[in-house]
């Protein structure tokens, strides 16, 4: 991980791109969480509202958000700081975030299936995805976690590692393998293929049923708004697996671009996939006003 020559010392970047990774991600989790803990709040006190897949399906979305840049505050951070972490915790920690960033993927390819459902079949389809959501949910994490434990288990053997318990100053990554790109590739390609499908059925679906319809219209702009989304998680993604890591000026502002826009995709889910929502828009909207015009009045009441 840590090599050198005369021109160039690999580490120096790694820890400097580290250090602004951990500052990002910081500002990113406390903007998601927030919000996360705003929509989990709205969605738990209605009865009618815990029961719908799709509101399931956001809170896990949402949850998935918030642990992935928790962890990788915690894992930049590890690097920022030379922490001298055994490289077993450096791999457990990485690996977790990057299994908890697939399931970010995993329930966007569940949610647009999930609409794809309930609009194209809505009468068919409603009792269906009721009884089998805790499955789904239960097989996509198994196969996430077998996946990449499996991986794990594969680099974790190869003597080239070393040993797993010595520490490293800056902390390696796992599951960088040919294997495990390759693996990666076909699983990132195959959630995305389920994504475009799902929503280019929904598109034909809008378009058939009539130009001028106000909330059809609605509804392909919000199918416009998540496949742009997707372009700012997805293509930041694939760059990043093309170039590797690189030394100089250059490809260090180019990670940190990239990384820049995949942050702001991260941000913004919870306000693109939550607060866009117009029954959550309502309901946030009353809880706030009862705030504003309810609490002063109970601050000022007087003891009895």
């Amino acid at each position: 991980m840590n090599f050198s020559s005369e021109h160039c010392n690999i580490s120096d970047w790694l820890r400097l791109e580290a250090t602004v990774k951990a500052s990002v991600y910081t500002i990113t989790f406390f903007f998601a969480t927030f919000v996360t803990v705003v929509i989990i709040t709205i969605v738990s006190q209605n009865s009618k509202l815990k029961k719908e897949v799709r509101y399931i399906l956001l809170c896990h979305h949402l949850l998935c958000i918030s642990s992935y840049c928790g962890l990788g505050v915690v894992f930049q951070g590890m690097r920022a700081l030379l922490a001298n972490s055994p490289v077993l915790m450096c791999w457990v920690v990485f690996g977790v975030q990057l299994s908890v960033g697939e399931g970010i993927l995993f329930t966007l390819a569940l949610m647009a299936v999930n609409t794809y459902l309930a609009i194209c079949w809505p009468l068919k389809s409603l009792s269906f995805v009721d009884s089998v959501k805790y499955r789904i949910l239960a097989g996509s994490w198994t196969i996430i976690i077998f996946k990449n434990v499996c991986l794990f288990l594969i680099e974790g053997t190869n003597p080239t590692q070393g040993t797993v318990f010595k520490s490293e100053p800056l902390c390696p990554v796992i599951l960088n393998g040919s294997a495990a790109r390759a693996i990666g590739m076909v699983f990132l390609f195959l959630l995305l293929s389920i994504i475009l499908v799902s929503y280019s059925l929904i598109y034909q679906e809008g378009k058939r049923a009539g130009h001028f319809n106000r909330s059809n219209i609605k509804a392909r702009k919000t199918v416009l708004i998540h496949l742009v989304q997707m372009g700012l998680h997805v293509i930041p993604t694939l760059i990043f697996i093309g170039l590797g890591k690189m030394c100089g000026v250059f490809f260090f502002a180019l990670n940190l671009v990239l990384f820049g826009v995949f942050a702001f995709a991260q941000c913004f889910n919870p306000l693109i996939y939550g607060l866009w929502n117009r029954e959550l828009q309502s309901r946030m909207y009353r809880g706030v006003a009862c705030w504003l015009w309810c609490g002063p009045v109970t601050n000022n009441r007087e003891p009895v």
